[in-house]
């Protein structure tokens, strides 16, 4: 399995597939960098040779920021607007809807699973 950027792409997709394992690449990323690289796109990945392999390795180092690079800037965004508590970063801290969905109901995925909050006892419990 050829490696770029620390990541194992698998072996018998196209070039142009394999490179979108690579977190921050997608389709038009990877077929721009196989033509900035001079690769085939539809080759299966197997068949790249080792100066390909450095080509676009030198490439995405020089020209994009994927992995953990890309990683490290998104959570740095993020704990930013956590530190300067605007309403974006409070939202992010509680767990929270951060883009104005509705809360009330749906949100499920971001707030986690249904706490169950005791009912009021009702009149005819009282007695």
């Amino acid at each position: 399995m050829p490696r770029l950027q620390g990541v194992d792409i698998p072996n018998d997709k196209p070039t142009w597939i394999s490179l979108t394992y690579l977190y921050g690449v997608g389709n038009q990323v990877a077929l721009e960098l196989c033509r900035k690289a001079g690769v085939n796109p539809q080759a299966p990945a197997r068949e790249l040779h080792e100066d390909e392999l450095a080509r676009m390795s030198a490439l995405l180092d020089k020209d994009y920021v994927v992995e953990g690079q890309l990683r490290r800037q998104l959570s740095q965004n993020v704990s930013r607007l956590k530190d300067i508590a605007c309403y974006r970063g409070i939202r992010h801290r509680r767990g929270l809807p951060v883009r104005g969905q509705r809360t009330k109901t749906n949100a499920r995925t971001r707030k986690g699973p249904k706490k169950t909050v005791a009912g009021k006892k009702g009149v005819k419990d009282m007695k």
